[in-house]
């Protein structure tokens, strides 16, 4: 029972909006207290230690202080511009570029709230101002947000890695195909959409200036050091996922110099960010070191193992009732927190019910992602609105999340029905 009522206080913590890591470490101290009382305060020092001593943990602030230095840099604006020329006259140019970009992004972000509030800032702001049709563009914003997590690099994957003992290179590789399937289906709908109703489209104007096919081709290929630091050491077995970080961050610093973006002064503000965000996750693992140790002392591990083997259910409901749970709970917690409570319980039932982690793992990434678009308290859609023009209401923005929400919940459904989308990548490492 007192590992019950620690989680009624943790609940009461984030409800008053305490910070993540100082919500967990309150939820940790006082369920410690109830469990066996202040003797039990003494695993909080050495998991503290062992985290911080986690080699794996480096990736984690690499990967954000790439992701700082591409968009403080404004090398953004290029990738931007050079989409734009490459796509031509297609139809639906503007919103087959937030489809293109948000894959990018995903790929050089891996964050939901940045891509949602820069698409927000550019892509959609200028799409409204040619005559595009809000709820569209806004749509594809969360979608794009919501594939930004999944496809690498991206820290969430890192913390889903380090926290159910999956490798990590696997599980960066598994979530490439599952975003590029839903950037697909994101493109399919909109040409539909425009087919039925070609009154949606956006015409570029006839006075616009177009940059040829070969200078925009040629200005997107130092992004492409990047993506192969990334993403391309490590599927073609060179680099561990911590050196590749490392590339990437040296990818990022060069691809700023040759833009001529490169400047002390955004170095500087790029490391103060990741210093920042690093700090707070390093607690984090931290809280969630102790809180494992604590459920595991409690036996409520067991016992929550030990109620889904009783029911006798089929291994697909026991997986919808898994998948069920983030998506709900991310409509109201923040997603790193939410991941901290349940992986610790996850890891065993995989292993009962004989899951494959990698499937598992992106379909639970997808969930999360999906959570955060949902309607009304998804944090992506208040990015979003806040970063969008003051004509587009936070109304609009909701009824636009639906069939991207469809969507993404197709993109589930084909990566359970044809797991390869998850397995394939991560088996030729």
């Amino acid at each position: 029972m007192p590992i019950y009522a620690s989680f009624a206080v943790l609940a009461l913590l984030f409800l008053l909006g305490v910070p993540v890591f100082a919500a967990f470490f309150g939820f940790n101290i006082f369920a410690a207290l109830l469990l066996m009382g202040p003797q039990m305060l003494s695993i909080f020092p050495a998991s503290i230690l062992d985290t911080s001593m986690t080699s794996e943990l480096v990736t984690v602030p690499l990967f954000i202080l790439l992701g700082e230095l591409l968009f403080r840099s404004g090398c953004i604006t290029i990738l931007f511009d050079a989409v734009d020329d490459i796509i031509g006259g297609i139809r639906g140019r503007q919103y087959v570029i937030v489809v293109v970009i948000s894959v990018l992004l995903g790929a050089l972000s891996g964050s939901a709230i940045a891509v949602a509030a820069m698409l927000g800032r550019t892509v959609m702001a200028e799409g409204i101002q040619r005559g595009g049709d809000k709820q569209l563009l806004a749509g594809l914003v969360l979608g794009g947000a919501c594939l930004a997590p999944i496809i690498p690099p991206s820290f969430l994957i890192v913390l889903i890695g380090m926290l159910s003992g999956t490798s990590i290179s696997s599980l960066l590789a598994a979530g490439v195909l599952p975003g590029i399937v839903a950037g697909v289906l994101f493109f399919l709908y909109v040409q539909v959409l425009l087919w039925r109703d070609p009154s949606r489209d956006i015409e570029r104007p006839s006075d616009a200036p177009r940059g040829s096919m070969l200078r925009a081709i040629l200005s997107l290929l130092p992004f492409s050091i990047v993506i192969f630091a990334v993403l391309g050491l490590i599927l073609l077995g060179i680099a561990t996922p911590n050196e590749s970080a490392a590339c990437g961050v040296f990818g990022a610093l060069v691809v700023a110099a040759i833009y001529r973006r490169l400047s002390l002064s955004m170095v500087i503000e790029a490391l103060k960010g990741t210093v920042l965000m690093s700090s707070m996750i390093l607690l984090i693992m931290a809280a969630s070191k102790i809180l494992t140790q604590l459920m595991a002392f409690s036996g409520l591990t067991a016992d929550l193992v030990a109620l889904l083997t009783g029911l006798d259910l089929p291994p697909v409901v026991v997986l919808a009732i898994l998948m069920l749970i983030p998506f709900v709970l991310c409509m109201f917690l923040d997603q790193i927190a939410l991941m901290l409570v349940l992986i610790p319980i996850y890891v065993p039932l995989l292993a009962t019910f004989g899951f494959d982690p990698l499937v598992v793992w992106t379909l639970f990434l997808l969930n999360l992602t999906l959570g955060s678009i949902t309607p009304p308290f998804g944090y992506a859609l208040f990015a979003l609105s806040a970063s969008s023009p003051k004509d587009v209401s936070l109304r609009e923005i909701y009824a636009a999340s639906w069939p991207f929400i469809g969507l993404i919940v197709l993109t589930l459904i084909l990566v359970w029905a044809f797991p390869p989308l998850a397995t394939w990548l991560p088996s030729r490492l």
